[in-house]
């Protein structure tokens, strides 16, 4: 398992050089509302996602400075005339976690409207637009991507792009959700990282490929649906929680690895109670360090904690598979066709899943023929240690509001 290790490594220093830029899927909302010659707009952004615009990329500018951006982003026009931009920017009630903002336009004419969305595709290309448009009554919905930015509404069926959108549009989705979302191939290198044997790498992945399989289903068909600020927060614990059990296993002392991590969420339910800016309920960090404590503990009292980590890979497959489906949960998928796209969304996932762990062996590959090795115990301080402070990170980020 060396081989890996070594191109897990190579792996890791990639990521941190993305770190600056490593939310969840970088995606936002629109909902557009066309009456006559008058549009009616509604941009919702993750906080996550406006934090991009800070000067430090960690901090959620001030509300006119994200409606300003959008503001100079955010088009509608008719062939050649430009419709005016009547109503700039109003800031509307959201849920947590969110920034909403309200346009409106006019238009010199009703015939060959078209929409139009460079926000954000200047500072990640990759970012994605689910669109809903509401036509005279005639609703429909479509992706508003970097290479496509128009919606032109002449001929509109009210299906839409998604809604008739191909199972292999779907896998597509799938794919790059794994690809553009840092933190979710960052837990999956870890996952790289805690196998010792091929034997242990197939335990663990099948642990978390049923768990995460299991919530995307549940998510998506709307049977249970968590608050995705914590699902987000959540998913940064689980990297920290892998790195931290390797270094437990190398330093053979978990108590004071079980420790450190829980007494870092205890510290912050306290500062919850005391109003100190953590957003996250005090019985879900407290729940998180009686966990983690507990497994790490485990784990490294174990002779054999392969069995263990199907079932710590299978709760964290759980919280991941609500991650997965955060790009699908605002969208009206078709009813009967929702059980062949959630099965290609799925098979897309494991499509990144499975190309990110076979790249690592490759490049291990690589750099073992061209003879760059690293002692094993360096290895695994230096890359556990990287994943605990990059899951730490997020988690904290994701979970504190910063006066």
């Amino acid at each position: 398992m060396s081989l890996l290790l070594r191109g897990l490594l190579s792996l890791s220093l990639v990521v941190a050089a993305l770190s600056a830029q490593a939310h969840t899927l970088s995606e936002s909302l629109s909902s557009w509302v066309i009456q006559d010659t008058q549009v009616q707009l509604q941009f919702t952004v993750p906080e996550l996602e406006a934090k991009r615009l800070s000067a430090s990329g960690n901090d959620v500018p001030p509300v006119r400075e994200v409606g300003q951006y959008l503001s100079e982003r955010l088009h509608v026009n008719t062939g050649a005339a430009a419709c005016a931009m009547t109503e700039t920017a109003q800031p509307l009630s959201a849920l947590s976690g969110f920034l909403r903002f309200e346009f409106a336009f006019e238009c010199p004419a009703r015939e060959g409207i078209v929409l139009r969305s460079d926000a954000f595709y200047d500072l990640v290309p990759t970012h994605t637009n689910f669109a809903q448009v509401d036509h005279d009554g005639v609703f429909s919905e479509h992706l508003i991507t970097h290479e496509q930015r128009e919606l032109a509404l002449d001929g509109e069926n009210g299906e839409g792009d998604l809604a008739s959108a191909g199972f292999f549009k779907y896998v597509q989705m799938g794919i790059m959700h794994i690809f553009t979302g840092i933190d979710h191939m960052s837990f999956m290198l870890g996952l790289v990282l805690i196998s010792r044997r091929v034997r242990d790498l197939l335990i663990v992945i099948t642990g978390f490929t049923i768990g995460h399989s299991l919530t995307l289903a549940l998510a998506v068909t709307g049977a249970l649906r968590p608050d995705g600020q914590y699902i987000d927060a959540l998913v940064a614990f689980t990297i920290a929680m892998i790195g931290a059990e390797n270094i437990g296993d190398s330093m053979r002392k978990p108590f004071w690895v079980a420790l450190g991590m829980g007494g870092v969420l205890l510290l912050m339910a306290l500062a919850r109670e005391a109003g100190l800016g953590v957003t996250l309920p005090s019985l879900l960090l407290i729940g998180a360090a009686i966990f983690g404590s507990s497994y790490l503990m485990l784990t490294g009292s174990a002779r054999d904690a392969s069995r263990i980590r199907l079932v710590m890979t299978l709760v964290f497959g759980l919280i991941h598979g609500f991650g997965f489906a955060s790009n699908l949960l605002e969208l009206k998928l078709p009813k009967e066709r929702l059980a062949e796209l959630l099965v290609g969304f799925n098979l897309g996932v494991e499509i990144g899943q499975v190309t990110v762990v076979l790249t690592a062996i490759a490049i291990a590959r690589l750099l073992t023929r061209v003879q760059l090795a690293m002692p094993r115990p360096l290895f695994t301080d230096l890359a556990s240690g990287f994943l605990v402070a990059e899951g730490f990170y997020w988690f904290i980020s994701r979970s504190m509001v910063w006066g």
